[in-house]
């Protein structure tokens, strides 16, 4: 059974699956397979040759088993060649890049932009307005707060003594800032409002509002005395600088702040 509302596209060649329900304004490109019990919120696209539902490890040792149920919120847009798994569930207005690959059992908050060719492992926790760039990899039940940007190539990992079956997973604590191809090491949390410089290899926890570099990384200073390397100015805290695709964006952030009784 399809539940199809008002004014969705369908473009061929695509698959459907049994329990899908696709929403008012849905556009689903050609190519597309979507599998069983796969729920897209309206206003949703779906970029070509996606693979939506896919099956877990649990489906392909038992094929008589039930595809967990994959919810895709309003507003999303998952670009071309994309492959997301059943069971998870994501916020509305997310949006990929090309080529991600989001495991089962993840949970997403709103406004999650992901990147081309990330790939997101499952039991993963992210919240609201995070932002992973291209290639980014997270390790199995990382947990990303809100506002938390990962910048391209860097890796999350878990196992402390690989290989091994056991996990030490990474947190990240809002406005966390973490630079090009870090690698960020198992069982480590990484504090509030902090900034992880390109390149790092973080082995320790990082302190709330700390500037880490190097390998292994090590505190260099505090983020509110980083200056714009082209104006000169105060650069940190981010978010009374930056407002682009933020929440606050065309009004001052302590403004916001006090608005919504943060």
């Amino acid at each position: 059974m399809i539940y199809q509302g008002k004014n969705v596209t369908i473009n061929e060649p695509s698959c459907i699956g049994k329990n899908v329900i696709l929403e008012d304004d849905v556009y689903i490109d050609a190519g597309v397979i979507i599998r069983d019990n796969v729920h897209i919120k309206q206003g949703s696209y779906i970029g070509s040759q996606s693979i939506l539902g896919e099956y877990t490890a649990d489906l392909l040792k038992n094929r008589k088993a039930d595809n967990p149920i994959l919810v895709i919120g309003e507003e999303a847009v998952i670009r071309s060649q994309c492959i997301i798994y059943g069971g998870t569930e994501i916020g509305e207005a997310c949006q990929t890049g090309h080529g991600a690959v989001i495991r089962e059992h993840n949970k997403l908050g709103h406004h999650v932009r992901i990147g081309t060719h990330c790939e997101i492992q499952h039991n993963c926790r992210i919240g609201n307005y995070v932002c992973l760039h291209s290639k980014v990899f997270l390790g199995e039940e990382t947990e990303l707060e809100d506002f938390v940007w990962l910048f391209p190539g860097v890796t999350v990992t878990n196992d402390p003594t690989p290989p091994s079956n056991t996990i030490d997973k990474v947190r990240i604590c809002k406005f966390a800032s973490v630079g090009a191809r870090a690698v960020l090491m198992p069982g480590i949390t990484v504090g509030n409002g902090s900034l992880i410089g390109a390149g790092s290899v973080v082995t320790k926890d990082v302190p709330e509002g700390m500037v880490v570099l190097g390998n292994p990384a090590r505190v260099t200073g505090q983020t509110v005395d980083i200056k714009n390397k082209k104006t000169g100015e105060k650069a940190y805290p981010w978010p009374c600088y930056f407002n682009r695709n933020m929440p606050w964006e065309g009004q001052n952030y302590d403004d916001w702040i006090k608005c919504n009784n943060r």
